[in-house]
């Protein structure tokens, strides 16, 4: 059986808005630029939507190389790329229960961020000797039950600032069951981009990915090694800011297991090498779990 991507998105500030995409490079790491870059307060503490809603009306995008910031009632603000050194300072970062490194970007786009947040704070992009890999449990415990699917597949799998993987893949059907769900309460739809997956898959039936190993999408192998336990995020407009208890509630209802509430599944790739990428229609041939 197959499926086809419906959409793919990036996040190249983590916890600001994404960035869609007809087609994109793809590497161990995720799409292109995935999470390159975190946003960290007064203490050095990563920031997200859950504590600073207004992350969401932050806009990236790129000029060449260079990360470009636009947000409401604010002067577009360019973040050049560096390349006069490979070895910046390195400043500590942690990323929930993980430690990595990042470097600073410099005050002009620390105080953009500051004065349209208005809470002290700085832009650090991952560094260079940053080694921060994917949960090796949930990795070995994969490989464990799928050697003869992919029976090389890499130990270490080594990433940005997402929160733990480096691909969080949704299902367009799931999240249609949770529209009709909310429509029988009265309650208008949500868009997909409540959940800010990387790929969005289309031709499963609802929640069918509950029961895929893994996605085959040309010479790549998508391993799905947990399923998304989902925190209040999912209930922020990401065109206002606003926050709601839906759709929460209505998935708490739907989708309460021992993990959590859960929507989506975090993957890790194998056969991403040099020149891969993905594209939307591209099919994906299901892998079902044991």
């Amino acid at each position: 059986m197959t499926a086809t991507i419906l959409s793919l998105h990036s996040y190249p500030v983590k916890s600001c808005a994404g960035i869609d995409h007809a087609h994109s490079p793809v590497s161990q790491g995720g799409l292109f630029r995935d999470r390159q870059w975190v946003v960290v307060d007064a203490q050095g503490i990563f920031m997200t939507q859950r504590g600073h809603a207004r992350m969401a009306l932050i806009r990236p995008s790129f000029s060449g190389d260079d990360l470009v910031l636009a947000a409401p009632g604010m002067p577009a603000h360019t973040v050049p790329w560096l390349t006069d050194t490979d070895d910046p300072a390195q400043v500590p970062v942690k990323i929930w229960r993980s430690d990595t490194l990042g470097f600073d970007e410099g005050d002009g786009a620390a105080e953009w961020l500051s004065r349209f947040l208005g809470t002290p704070c700085r832009l650090l992009r991952v560094h260079p000797l940053a080694m921060r890999i994917a949960s090796p449990e949930h990795v070995h415990n994969w490989r464990l039950h799928n050697y003869d699917l992919v029976p090389e597949f890499p130990e270490k799998h080594h990433f940005g600032f997402a929160d733990g993987f480096p691909f969080l893949v949704a299902n367009q059907a799931s999240l249609d069951e949770l529209n009709r769900q909310l429509a029988a309460k009265g309650e208008p739809p949500v868009p997909m981009n409540r959940f800010r997956p990387n790929i969005v898959l289309q031709g499963l039936e609802p929640y069918e990915e509950d029961y895929l190993s893994a996605v085959r999408i040309g010479p790549m192998t998508l391993a799905f090694v947990k399923r998304c336990a989902r925190c209040p995020i999912p209930n922020i407009d990401q065109a206002t800011a606003q926050s709601r208890p839906e759709p929460g509630l209505t998935l708490a209802q739907h989708r309460r297991f021992e993990e959590g509430v859960l929507f989506g599944v975090n993957a890790v790739v194998a056969g991403a090498g040099p020149g891969a990428r993905l594209a939307v229609g591209d099919e994906a041939a299901l892998e079902y779990a044991i």
